[in-house]
């Protein structure tokens, strides 16, 4: 796990509370500010993991390359 992905999953997770707190509220700007967030946590989160694909692919190829 990198700092892209745990960034992203405390965004995402800041995103949800901050929709719903104002869903309970009937606050449709901090509704929508709130998606847009999570939205933005899970794109981060999702690019952390391709990082991290990436890199473990990356190292598995140069062991092989080492055999």
């Amino acid at each position: 796990m990198n700092k892209d992905e745990v960034k992203g999953k405390a965004k995402d997770i800041a995103g949800r509370v901050q929709r719903q707190t104002s869903e309970w509220t009937g606050d449709d700007e901090g509704q929508a500010k709130g998606a847009a967030k999570q939205v933005e946590g899970k794109v981060q989160n999702a690019w952390g993991k391709v990082k991290d694909a990436a890199k473990n692919s990356q190292n598995e190829s140069k062991s092989r390359a080492k055999e």
